[in-house]
């Protein structure tokens, strides 16, 4: 495996933490900077929202520079950004940090995925974008107590100082360690992979995969305290159980990723869908409310690998299909929570629970086609060679979904 992996994680564990981080912090800064926390709130959605929106424009911008180059400048950006929200007299700046960063974010994401397929070879790529997308799990796991634990401790923009020394770090890092590129790609070159309809079938696959997820995600911690009645000092360590399986699933998904892409999906989503109807029926139960949201955390937003080996696959590996791809996955982030929360609102809190259920079954319907090809066909090659037929392409000699 490249050395210059794990500092694409390291790159994306900074961004996730960064995203994360205001969940912790509310509080301080609502005080601070003069506003309510509904309104501190809001700084997540800009920066998903930026990342969904602004990571494609922000990828455009660097797509005729060298890899290398490329990543070094959304580096810059990043760090400018936090920087910008450490020093923030306002809550108007503070908006605007979060647009920069979340943007440089997302298009980071695209950029740094398109890297790690340059320099692994095929049969690892698999493998190599699921050790990338560690930084994403541990960002979770760590990034938000050990942010939260900074801010509390020598203030809210101590937290975001860290987090731009970490990107400096990791940025020299990465400019030392990863070989020299040429260009990623051009917007050119991705308009073929864009003109497939599969390819945005399949990103919009990923969306409902997400999005049932992230339904019963946002609302873990009203459901174990008020539902399964867990004291709410014990609710962190909880959380920490949930990131713990996130990591050892994505460790699982992203050894059969490459090899057996649409099985791992389709598994993944069928288990999922058990788990949150178990969670639903039982979350008033302790014990089993646990053990279903450890199995959410093993099969849920683990399967990232797979679906980014599928879009890299029916698309190409450039980092213009990886950030809207990434966009694609956001949105599946703002849809879970959001339909989550109008469950809550007209049925209480095991509704997030339930809507998840249901986008996790309109993805498994969505997955139908492919699977039937793989059953028909009887292997993964095969399977990828009809896929990439039904978009309109003639075979290729890969290794496809």
């Amino acid at each position: 495996m490249p050395k210059s992996v794990p500092l694409m994680a390291l790159g994306i564990f900074a961004m996730v933490t960064s995203e994360l981080l205001v969940g912790g912090l509310m509080p301080q800064m609502a005080e601070d900077l003069g506003t309510t926390i509904p309104r501190i709130g809001y700084l997540i959605t800009a920066f998903a929202l930026a990342m969904a929106i602004g990571g494609p424009i922000l990828t455009l911008a660097v797509l005729r520079l060298r890899t290398h180059h490329a990543l070094l400048a959304l580096f810059v950006v990043f760090f400018a950004g936090n920087t910008l929200a450490a020093l923030a007299p306002g809550y108007g700046l503070m908006v605007l940090a979060r647009l920069i960063t979340g943007a440089a974010a997302g298009a980071f994401f695209g950029v740094a995925l398109s890297a790690v397929a340059q320099v692994t070879p095929a049969h690892l790529r698999g493998r190599a974008t699921g050790l990338a997308l560690q930084g994403l799990m541990v960002g979770t796991l760590l990034g938000l107590p050990l942010s939260a634990l900074i801010g509390v401790q020598f203030g809210w923009r101590s937290a975001f100082v860290f987090v731009g020394a970490l990107t400096v770090v990791v940025a020299i890092a990465t400019l030392l360690a990863l070989p020299r590129m040429d260009r990623p790609g051009s917007a050119d070159s991705s308009k073929e992979a864009f003109r497939r309809p599969q390819l945005w079938r399949v990103m919009g696959t990923s969306t409902l995969i997400i999005g049932a997820t992230f339904a019963a995600f946002s609302y873990f911690t009203p459901v174990l305290t008020e539902v399964s009645g867990f004291p709410r000092g014990i609710v962190p360590l909880l959380l920490l159980v949930y990131g713990g399986a996130t990591v050892v699933g994505t460790m699982v998904v992203s050894r059969l990723a490459q090899s057996h892409t649409i099985t791992v999906i389709v598994t993944g989503l069928a288990l999922n869908t058990v788990f949150l109807v178990v969670f639903a029926l039982y979350a008033h139960l302790p014990g089993v409310a646990l053990t279903a949201m450890a199995g959410v955390g093993l099969v849920g937003i683990t399967l990232n690998p797979a679906m980014i080996t599928r879009v890299q696959r029916v698309g190409d590996t450039g980092p213009l299909v990886n950030t809207v791809h990434s966009s694609f996955i956001t949105l599946g982030v703002v849809l879970g929570s959001w339909v989550g929360g109008l469950g809550v609102e007209e049925f209480g809190l095991r509704a997030p629970l339930w809507v998840g259920v249901g986008l996790a079954l309109l993805a498994l319907a969505a997955m139908v086609p492919a699977a039937r090809r793989a059953a028909r066909v009887g292997h993964e090659a095969a399977d990828t060679a009809q896929e990439r037929s039904s978009a309109g392409e003639g075979p290729r000699n890969i290794l496809v979904t």
